[in-house]
């Protein structure tokens, strides 16, 4: 059986624990303002992922940008020319290259040879354009007789184009091997010569807003082994710096091209071995005995690897950075033709030098008599 109570009882009990209707108000705004008051207000997050996407969008946005308005810079042009341009070393590699492309394309090339064979070579295989002179650029009298020689051709035109370009290895190896003259020879070729013809032809440059062009080495940057050629390439890259910047007033613009390794007279490996061993066979005995005489058979093992490993036979990836700087309307200031040259040289010149040494020195064999 279920009890009820009767209903007039249970409304009676209800009211009786009912509140005023007063203090339910209050209560009600109490609540309410501790609601309010008492919790500190949150800040409203951004979905996850969304601060660094909005951060790093428009970066890349102006890195892109950046990149394709450089390169329809890079691509714009000068009109087609046939103005004159001056190249010295033309006897084989990269000037011979260059002359023989720049000709085909318009230009009155004034090209010059170290020797009476070069120059005939040249001139065979060329059209009537171009001229053909002996230059020897460690020769102050040579290079005057063969800057008149460019001046008597050029006229009142001026030289639109100089490309320094002669150039030798000289010995590559191990430094205490060397004497000051083996530094001389190749300094007074790789660094002077360059200055020499630069200053001689300076006048003819300026009278048509021209444009001179060195061609230095990827070596020039990070001195990978002894001898003359990483110091010359050094001070050569010095010079065009400091010319590029006395010379831009007056119009001239100065670029420098550092190849990688290709396969020029210059990389012949033969040549190399020979003037190595050559260097080793005047040593005093005591010089051979701190290296011993194993040690020049595993140079030279190391320097053929090497050389047969990275040595880039196509000349014309060189030939193309020299045209470009000398008919593009916005030539860069430097060149590094090579894929050693950007992927392996480049990079390693930034990189910590006690790093570079440490690699360095573990891939060239170590001396007899090393005490570390």
């Amino acid at each position: 059986m279920v009890c009820q109570l009767p209903t007039r009882q249970v409304i009676s009990q209800s009211a009786q624990i009912r509140p005023p209707a007063g203090e339910a108000v209050r209560g009600k705004e109490l609540r309410a303002s501790m609601n309010y008051t008492s919790l500190p207000a949150q800040p409203r997050l951004p979905p996850a992922g969304h601060s660094g996407s909005a951060m790093w969008l428009p970066l890349l946005l102006g890195v892109l940008l950046w990149a394709v308005l450089w390169w329809l810079r890079d691509q714009q042009s000068l009109p087609a020319s046939d103005a004159f341009v001056f190249i010295t070393g033309c006897d084989s590699g990269f000037g011979r290259l260059l002359a023989l492309r720049l000709d085909q394309r318009g230009f009155r090339v004034l090209a010059s040879c170290l020797t009476p064979a070069g120059a005939e070579d040249l001139q065979r295989v060329a059209s009537s354009r171009l001229h053909t002179t002996l230059l020897d650029v460690t020769e102050p009298q040579s290079v005057q007789r063969a800057a008149k020689w460019v001046e008597t051709h050029v006229g009142e035109a001026g030289l639109f184009g100089l490309v320094n370009n002669a150039g030798v290895a000289g010995i590559i190896g191990p430094t205490p091997w060397l004497t000051q003259d083996d530094f001389h020879r190749v300094l007074n070729v790789n660094t002077l010569g360059p200055i020499r013809v630069t200053l001689a032809l300076l006048p003819l440059l300026q009278q048509s807003r021209g444009r001179v062009v060195n061609i230095s080495s990827v070596l020039g940057r990070l001195a990978a082994n002894g001898g003359g050629y990483c110091v010359s390439k050094f001070g050569l890259e010095a010079f065009s710096d400091s010319l590029r910047r006395d010379v831009a007033h007056f119009g001239v613009r100065v670029s420098i091209v550092e190849p990688g390794f290709f396969r020029t007279p210059v990389t012949n490996l033969e040549h190399l071995e020979n003037t190595l061993q050559e260097c080793w066979a005047r040593l005093p005995p005591s010089t051979q005995a701190h290296y011993g005489e194993a040690f020049l058979p595993k140079y030279l093992q190391v320097q053929q690897h090497i050389m047969s490993l990275i040595c880039d036979p196509d000349l014309t990836k060189v030939s193309r950075c020299l045209e470009h700087a000398l008919t593009a309307r916005y030539p860069r200031t430097r060149y590094s033709p090579g894929w050693d040259a950007k992927l392996l040289w480049l990079p390693a010149s930034y990189l910590p030098a006690s790093l570079v040494d440490a690699v360095l020195t573990w891939v060239l064999p170590k001396p007899a008599q090393a005490v570390y």
